[in-house]
């Protein structure tokens, strides 16, 4: 069976890093799965030391598994430790439901309701 190019997987996580006023902003796209998560998780850790506002931009991700919610949920955990916050921004629809199945929408519904007007 050949694959049609319109039937193609979603692209792969693409991470985009620009410092942004106070705040080290990552912009992810594409899918943030278990075969990707930790590009996402050693992208970040390497920023914590430096950073003391780091917002992660989900705005065009467009799909996330377990194993991407946990890269974030250690993030969240190794950021706090190093006193750096770290806010997530831009939910779409799906993060927000894996995030309320697992009970972590609490933990990170502060951040969802965080929008920084980036230039």
């Amino acid at each position: 069976m050949r694959m049609n190019p319109t039937d193609a997987p979603p692209p792969r996580l693409r991470l985009h890093v620009s410092a942004k006023e106070d705040a080290t902003v990552v912009e992810c796209s594409g899918r943030l799965t278990a075969d990707v998560a930790a590009i996402l998780r050693n992208e970040v850790r390497d920023l914590i030391p430096r950073s003391k506002r780091i917002v992660i931009d989900l705005t065009d991700l467009t799909h996330i598994d377990s194993s991407g919610l946990g890269a974030l949920v250690g993030l969240y955990v190794s950021a706090r430790r190093a006193s750096c916050e770290l806010r997530l921004i831009t939910l779409n629809k799906q993060v927000r439901e894996l995030l309320g199945m697992t009970n972590l929408l609490s933990v990170f519904e502060a951040c969802g309701e965080y929008f920084i007007k980036l230039p």
